[in-house]
């Protein structure tokens, strides 16, 4: 009969690997050479926002997300690192390049969805709005606060029963004497219960309008959407407009019609489609790390054929994903880019990007449901990335109409 093999005689376990160096692994990983797209400042700008959000997110987003907090205490951070209305010109605005607030917007969302939807809304929503469609009073009273974060702003477009069709909102604006009065709800609002301004669309006798709403005014309220399985770290709420009275001066007088508000929009969308990237390099990062450190059956996961064949295809998806992003900021700062190249964008990179975090996750097996790893957290996240600032369905008509000439949406 056999002797059971007993501690002192069993095999010493192989030592696991060396942990790699994430800066290698991510120069071996631009196998397209795209940082060589970038310029000497562009790529100073990467470094500045990628260590902060080394600094201030990473340590801290498991426990924001699993409290469902949103760190109010960032905000002014932000202002100091540039990155809200950044794109901006004037009014104490940071007034970088369209490429510039790409990278950031990417860093940001490498941290979180949820810290990258901040400065989406404040700078490419609420800020973008007053900067195009206000008067110089609105400009100079707004603006420069949120520039430096000491004024927070929401923007409210989406409503229960209108989401992707904002033409059927119900919202209504009644002139009344010197001033208007409003009535009506807006849901999934960014910021709106810790905001100081809201810009507020409704339809008028004249069509869509824009509203600066203080958010103290009466009859103003906002209540946090809970619970919530994604973004987390973040906020959006229910906003309730009770007999809301404004005066005249509250108005957004460039903007009439559906093109104020799409006009932000597609500034948000171009943010988006840079960020997801961010979130799938950093659950492509993870699991890479992770299969290189893992031991199974004797040896590393990334050893295997299968685990290399995950992420080689993850890195070909976040490789175009880039390049593109790269292109379409490009065609931004060159004042050429259309709305449908938008639309490609965002459309493509939060597609890729689920299916990358997701694949990330299965690397990681079991380890990969807790929240001591991002990728199922990202893949959460985008979730809502997909559906907000246009779902996947409404951009795939935006692309059929314009390659088939026919329009689809009704």
């Amino acid at each position: 009969m056999s002797t059971p093999t007993t501690p002192s005689t069993a095999p010493a376990a192989s030592p696991a690997p060396a942990a790699p160096d994430l800066e290698t692994l991510r120069t071996t990983s631009d196998v397209l050479g795209l940082d060589g797209l970038l310029t000497a400042d562009e790529l100073a700008l990467r470094a500045k926002v990628r260590a902060f959000v080394d600094a201030r997110i990473r340590p801290n987003i498991k426990g924001w997300y699993e409290d469902a907090v949103f760190p109010v205490e960032i905000v002014r951070e932000l202002g100091d690192l540039g990155v809200l209305g950044m794109h901006l010109e004037g009014y104490g605005c940071p007034g970088r390049s369209a490429v510039e607030y790409g990278i950031a917007a990417m860093e940001l969302e490498a941290g979180d969805s949820g810290l990258r939807t901040f400065v989406s809304v404040q700078g490419s929503l609420a800020m973008t709005a007053i900067h195009k469609w206000g008067s110089e009073e609105q400009k100079n009273r707004y603006l420069p606060g949120m520039a430096r974060g000491e004024l927070i702003g929401c923007f409210g477009l989406t409503e229960p029963t209108a989401g992707s069709d904002p033409s059927s909102m119900s919202t209504f604006a009644r002139h009344d004497g010197d001033g208007w009065v409003l009535n009506g709800a807006k849901r999934w609002i960014g910021l709106a219960s810790i905001a100081d301004v809201a810009v507020i669309w409704a339809q008028t006798d004249d069509g869509v309008r824009g509203f600066l709403v203080p958010t103290d005014t009466p009859g103003f309220s906002a209540v946090p959407i809970e619970p919530k399985l994604s973004m987390r770290a973040s906020i959006q709420c229910d906003v309730f407009l009770a007999d809301v009275r404004l005066p005249d001066s509250a108005l957004l007088p460039g903007a009439k019609g559906l093109r104020g508000p799409f006009s932000c929009l597609n500034e948000a969308r171009y943010g988006i489609l840079w960020g997801s990237m961010g979130a799938a390099r950093d659950s492509y990062e993870e699991a890479l790390k992770y299969s290189l450190e893992r031991l199974q059956f004797d040896k590393p996961l990334a050893a295997y054929q299968i685990t290399q064949e995950k992420l080689v295809n993850m890195l070909l998806e976040i490789q175009k994903g880039v390049l593109l992003a790269i292109h379409t900021g490009r065609l931004k700062d060159a004042g050429t880019l259309e709305p449908v190249q938008i639309s490609v964008g965002k459309l493509n990179n939060v597609r890729e990007a689920i299916a990358i975090c997701r694949e990330a996750r299965a690397i990681l097996g079991g380890n990969g449901i807790t929240l001591d790893y991002s990728p199922l957290r990202h893949a959460n996240n985008l979730e809502s990335v997909r559906t907000y600032e246009g779902t996947d369905e409404v951009h795939t008509l935006i692309l059929g109409q314009h390659i088939t000439g026919i329009s689809a949406f009704r």
